[in-house]
């Protein structure tokens, strides 16, 4: 039996038998091996897994910089860190409670299965929790939209209980690379600061959204690592991000991926993470490209309306994308975008992208000025 055949079988087991367990369907030697397969076959294998555990459904997520620029960090792949050359991005301190309630009340009317709430910085204390759980308690009160958080680097444990009371159930904090390669990307914290984050967040049992950016000089090996390191914690959200090279960065080896390659990367992760959501989030644009149909057979969300600081595709062509191959949104999420996908059905609107920086009106829509 080849090893195709063999996966396969471990995957009908697993649907059949053992649907609830989560570890991985393959091993690392095997993850090696896989990755020199065509992506085609990579893809029909992996397909089964995403259908059991999501069937059609494509979760939708909508980015919110609720602070942006000015942080201390030096991560070589954002252009936000204190050792940027670029001034190309608008800075500003934190939204005001209501710009950030309107904007998550204009993602629920978009779609958006959840609001994710970004703020740029080394990482979050218990003051700063204390604000961030007034917020989200709201969000969810008032606006009843699942919401994330992703506020850096978690170094009191008492940070978790305040966001876990909030009523919070997702934070994000991405590996973003191996360990072995850590320190070729970022040298004012460690990845071992990342993983004692992930450990904080995992003891209050709020679900964890952490991922990886490929492209940027690391190994198969490495990415590999990182899928197994995320089963590990048993990661609810895994968005799997395409290095972007905007102006600024700092990172050295980046290389252009084929969409053959992002594909493969995809495959291995949904094969390591079988029921987790996996997300095809930044630079499906510029590497996947036409592909994303394609990639929708092993990952099952994305998110809209662009990245922390790059536009993206816009809500309408993403959409498109979603309802013209066969996929839709969750339920609940349709239920919001009835009008739209009306109006879409009419246009019959062709796939469109910018990976241009976002202006100040696309960042704060809501800005008093």
């Amino acid at each position: 039996m080849n090893l195709l055949k063999e996966i396969e079988q471990r995957i009908r087991n697993r649907i059949q038998n053992e649907p609830e367990k989560n570890d991985s369907l393959i091993s690392r030697e095997e993850a090696l091996q896989l990755y020199s397969i065509d992506e085609e076959s990579l893809i029909q294998l992996a397909e089964p897994i995403r259908k059991f555990y999501f069937h059609n459904f494509v979760f939708v997520h909508i980015l919110n910089n609720i602070r942006n620029g000015n942080c201390g960090e030096d991560c070589g792949y954002c252009i936000q860190r204190k050792t940027s050359v670029s001034n190309e991005i608008p800075t500003y301190n934190y939204k005001s409670e209501e710009e950030i309630l309107k904007e998550a009340e204009l993602a629920k009317k978009q779609g958006a299965y959840r609001y994710c709430l970004v703020a740029s910085g080394r990482g979050t204390n218990q003051k700063l929790a204390i604000r961030y759980a007034e917020i989200i308690k709201k969000i969810i009160h008032d606006i009843n939209i699942k919401v994330c958080l992703s506020a850096g680097i978690i170094q009191d444990p008492e940070v978790s209980k305040i966001l876990k009371n909030a009523g919070l159930d997702r934070y994000n904090h991405n590996l973003n690379t191996s360990e072995n390669y850590y320190e070729r990307i970022t040298t004012t914290h460690t990845y071992k600061d990342r993983v004692q984050t992930l450990e904080f967040l995992s003891r209050e049992k709020i679900g964890l959204c952490s991922g990886v950016i490929a492209g940027m000089g690391e190994s198969i090996e490495d990415l590999i690592d990182v899928a197994f390191e995320l089963n590990r914690f048993r990661t609810e959200s895994i968005p799997i991000n395409f290095f972007i090279p905007v102006p600024g960065h700092s990172v050295q080896n980046f290389r252009t991926l084929s969409s053959k390659e992002c594909l493969k990367i995809l495959a291995l992760f949904r094969f390591i993470n079988p029921k987790a959501e996996i997300r095809m989030a930044a630079g499906r644009e510029l590497y996947i490209k036409d592909k994303q149909p394609l990639a929708l057979k092993v990952s099952n969300s994305l998110f809209v309306s662009g990245y922390l600081n790059v536009k993206g595709s816009d809500l309408n062509s993403t959409i498109s994308m979603i309802y013209q191959n066969g996929f839709q949104l969750d339920p609940s999420s349709e239920n919001q975008i009835q009008s739209l996908l009306n109006e879409l059905e009419k246009q019959n609107l062709s796939y469109e992208e910018s990976l241009e920086l976002k202006s100040i009106k696309e960042l704060r829509p809501f800005l008093k000025l």
